[in-house]
């Protein structure tokens, strides 16, 4: 993830750098951007069961030229720090696609939640804030609810933070619950933000469009849920378990209703039309729209030369590999990078904190309206980019994000 990461920056840089009469300092801007300005990491430590327990713990802070540092923390027995830094590159990205004042950072602790007692997970997360209180604030570096982790655990660190500084500071952290300065709108900014991009996408010719979405977790179930409510026809949802196909279009509101009673869909009973698929059958059904919002890795080598549908979009982290995007290019299939079109999330985390610093709260009508005008934007200057340069949206998006972090660096006078 790492080097796919690093590789983009480096692809971009050399369309980038035309750009620029200066090219001493761009490529000194570009270094500086391929090499996190903050790694902090250390063991923290519980007691559990009578017993210490002690984990590697990181937080690493990309670059923050474009305003403070943002980003997830995830609690994942894999976590390790090349993915981390990865993730942290990709943040800067994403803010700076959606025109958002962060920049970015990830943070992660090596352990598997689902082994910790409550009290334990507790405890965890105000270790882990313990270690990474003297490098946040709301003005440097915002964390938020990223893998196994949620406004509960946020709630535990911005609780253990406050006690650190001594004062209230609920703009230190998003994706807390309502009750402690949450933005109404949040658990479904991600899908919602990816609906409003696709509406854009298809000039809102959205009953055209048949749709195959993989993954049916909060991602995948708010986009379909909302998708459904704009008049886009969807064909296929698929989770872990199962997907359901119908050609007809599916009664997503009904699959909704069932998935709400925590069922999986291979349990769901299937409607006159319809059948189980696996996940691969999934990505290679006749659609207009592809809509993986599962896993990572998604479209490969393996697969890449069977997908029929005439657009890709990313609701997943990195679900087309670089081999498969290129090969997807030049068959005249448009991917929406992840970047652009799951950027809802983060951007409704800018909402809350601005809603924090301000004191002021807002109507979801309100957060849904000026996340349709920020991420609708976003998408209109990519394509802009892309018909000009007559490149792919991925590389369009990286083409945006990198300049505006660059112009900022310049302007600071960092390089």
């Amino acid at each position: 993830m790492l080097q796919a990461a690093l590789s983009q920056i480096k692809e971009t840089s050399t369309l980038l750098e035309r750009d620029y009469l200066d090219k001493k300092r761009f490529k000194k801007a570009i270094e500086a951007i391929l090499t996190p300005q903050k790694i902090i990491k250390g063991k923290i430590s519980i007691i559990g069961g009578g017993k210490k327990k002690t984990f590697q713990a990181f937080r690493i802070q990309h670059n923050d030229a474009r305003g403070p540092f943002k980003g997830g923390i995830r609690f994942h027995q894999d976590v390790c720090e090349d993915e981390v830094r990865a993730l942290a590159t990709l943040m800067s990205l994403k803010c700076a696609v959606a025109d958002i004042p962060y920049g970015g950072a990830k943070g992660g602790v090596v352990v598997d939640p689902t082994k910790l007692t409550k009290d334990e997970l507790k405890n965890l997360s105000i270790a882990y804030a313990k270690l990474v209180a003297p490098f946040i604030g709301p003005w440097r570096d915002v964390p938020a609810p990223d893998v196994n982790t949620d406004g509960q655990i946020m709630s535990f660190m911005l609780e253990t933070y406050e006690k650190k500084i001594g004062n209230q500071s609920p703009a230190t952290f998003t994706g807390k619950p309502i009750e402690l300065g949450g933005s109404l709108g949040r658990t479904e900014a991600t899908g919602q933000g990816g609906v409003y991009v696709l509406d854009a996408y298809l000039k809102r010719n959205s009953k055209l469009a048949t749709i195959a979405i993989q993954g049916f977790g909060n991602v995948g179930y708010y986009f379909a849920k909302l998708a459904s409510e704009m008049g886009f026809k969807i064909v296929a949802v698929s989770d872990s378990s199962s997907g359901i196909y119908n050609p007809k279009g599916l009664d997503i509101k009904a699959l909704v209703e069932y998935k709400d009673t925590g069922g999986a869909l291979k349990d769901c009973p299937l409607k006159s039309g319809s059948k189980y698929i696996t996940n691969a059958e999934l990505l290679e059904l006749p659609v207009t729209i592809l809509v993986p919002a599962a896993l990572e890795n998604a479209i490969t080598k393996s697969n890449m030369k069977n997908i029929k549908a005439r657009t890709i979009f990313e609701m997943a982290n990195g679900p087309t590999t670089s081999e498969a995007d290129a090969y997807l290019y030049k068959k005249g299939i448009d991917v929406i990078p992840d970047i652009l079109s799951n950027s809802g999330g983060v951007t409704v985390s800018y909402f809350e904190w601005a809603q924090n610093l301000n004191g002021y709260y807002w109507t979801k009508e309100k957060v849904n309206d000026e996340l349709k005008k920020t991420i609708t934007k976003a998408f209109t200057d990519i394509d802009k980019i892309k018909k000009e340069k007559k490149i792919s949206y991925r590389r369009a998006a990286n083409y945006i994000s990198l300049k505006r972090i660059i112009d900022a660096m310049m302007l600071r006078g960092r390089v």
